[in-house]
């Protein structure tokens, strides 16, 4: 079954994530702190006519943090440029980017914790003092080529600090935490995203589906697709609380918002080892994901839950997991 919070997107959802995508602060729900500080930072940059300080997003997938970096860029009144850690293999690659920006241009970097170890060398004294260092040829022939590069701002987003050094992060001039929305933010989001979307959704329904968000504007969004998908389907003109109901069924999201990949792992966790503690790689491999998988996408809203512990053991099912898989009956004495 696929994923409803599945990273890989066709183009056409990447095209209706961006239409969603808030273009203003106004339009930007939550994260009101993170916000804050951000027009500080900027207003000051703005006031000195530099660029702004490098600044480092983490958080879990979905949050909004390639968001804050477009209005960062809107805000300061540049251009954003978009790539990820992944893509950039070599210093080349890393060049190539560099010396297409202009002047206060913002440099956002995804999964910069990605990066290659050895292209991190070459972007300290990108990032400190605006130049580039480069290696020609080999041997007793080669010789470094510097350039100069214009000001601009790395925005790096990760859902994974404590991958990046200690050298690449200690040059970000500050660092934010994007935290999981309030029900009520999400809301709000789903409100304005329907409008947008040009459909109409009944309150009960807007709650529905917010409940079941995972407290994730990304996913939030997705589930709204959904439902406007299953309601036109339907021949209704409006998303109902039956509608709403009805489609997050049929995708298998449950009432706190569980699927059926978060369900495999607690199921895996109480069947196969008794509710733990067991060690992320042997749940990952009776679970059959990934543990980078496990790590990003589903722990992340289970420990919010509380349906799972870490423990110096390893990963231990809660009570709340018991109780909400109905599978209290199989509860360890360290439970009762």
């Amino acid at each position: 079954m696929s994923s409803i919070i599945d990273k890989t997107k066709s183009p056409s959802e990447d095209i209706l994530d961006s239409a969603l995508r808030p273009k203003n602060w106004s339009d930007y729900v939550g994260q009101e702190k993170i916000k804050e500080n951000l027009r500080v930072i900027l207003t000051a940059a703005k006031q000195r006519n530099q660029s702004p300080d490098h600044l480092l997003f983490y958080g879990n997938s979905g949050l909004g943090k390639t968001t804050l970096a477009c209005l960062v860029a809107i805000e300061m009144g540049k251009q954003i440029r978009i790539t990820s850690g992944p893509a950039i293999e070599r210093a080349g690659d890393l060049a190539a980017i560099l010396t297409n920006l202009s002047e206060g241009d913002v440099l956002f970097i995804d999964e910069i914790h990605r990066i290659h170890k050895t292209v991190e060398e070459y972007i300290y004294p990108a990032m400190e003092e605006y130049k580039l260092n480069l290696i020609l040829g080999k041997g007793p022939m080669a010789r470094t080529m510097e350039l100069k590069l214009p000001h601009f701002t790395i925005i790096g987003a990760t859902t994974r600090p404590g991958m990046l050094s200690a050298p690449l992060r200690n040059r970000f001039g500050a660092t934010f935490q994007l935290n999981f929305y309030k029900q009520d933010d999400i809301e709000k989001i789903i409100e304005r995203s329907a409008k947008i979307l040009g459909v109409n959704v009944e309150p009960e329904a807007t709650k529905i589906i917010a409940k079941r968000s995972r407290f994730t504007p990304r996913v939030a969004n997705r589930l709204l697709k959904r439902a406007r998908d299953f309601s036109q389907v339907e021949g209704l003109k409006t998303i109902t609380k039956e509608a709403s109901e009805k489609a997050l069924a049929s995708l298998e999201v449950d009432e706190m918002g569980l699927e059926y990949g978060d369900r495999k792992i607690l199921m895996a966790l109480i069947e196969k080892f008794n509710g733990g503690p067991v060690g992320l790689q042997s749940l990952a491999a009776v679970a059959l994901e990934e543990e980078g998988t496990i790590l990003d996408i589903y722990e992340p809203y289970l420990l919010q839950c509380g349906f799972i512990e870490r423990t110096p053991k390893g990963r231990v099912a809660s009570r709340l997991a018991y109780e909400h898989l109905d599978m209290i009956h199989l509860r360890p004495n360290r439970l009762l």
